[in-house]
């Protein structure tokens, strides 16, 4: 294939990644009020200001590889409407809590996909300055991940 096809497809996913932002920062409102765990709360703004770097970090590859058509992020869009059905039919608080964990831990594997895919895709067309926050995002998201994991698993215990 192609380098500027490649860096056309990057191009589309770091623009699906700025969208997908929006979205992630609008949700993020609605869940941080809903959610009632302590740790959940804390987990939810400690996300926040990751995903402030990672939006920085997206920018900055847009200007490194140029912007592509906006599309927005229907993915994304199809998640948040799907958690926020979720909050609203929990019938408790730790059920709420516990899909807000779940809802949570789905977007951060489209992020892990989607930092994963585009870090290694622009590592392949030599451009360093997009790859490596790319992956420094996609090694935030796996910790994240894991920290969800562990909060589910608290929260089913108790």
């Amino acid at each position: 294939m192609p380098e500027q096809e490649i860096k056309t497809l990057v191009a589309q996913g770091l623009q699906a990644l700025k969208a997908g932002g929006e979205v992630a920062k609008k949700a993020t409102a609605e869940i941080e009020t809903d959610a009632s765990h302590p740790e959940l709360k804390s987990a939810l703004q400690a996300g926040n200001t990751t995903a402030e770097q990672w939006a920085q970090r997206i920018r900055q590859a847009i200007e490194q590889v140029g912007s592509a058509e906006d599309t927005g992020n229907p993915i994304l869009d199809a998640h948040y409407e799907v958690s926020k059905r979720i909050r609203q039919k929990a019938p408790d608080a730790t059920s709420r809590d516990l899909g807000i964990v779940a809802s949570g831990q789905l977007a951060l594997h489209y992020w892990i996909a989607a930092f994963g895919t585009l870090g290694n895709y622009a590592s392949k067309l030599g451009l360093d300055q997009v790859a490596q926050p790319m992956h420094s995002s996609l090694e935030e998201a796996r910790q994240a991940d894991q920290k969800h994991t562990a909060l589910a698993e608290k929260l089913l215990a108790a």
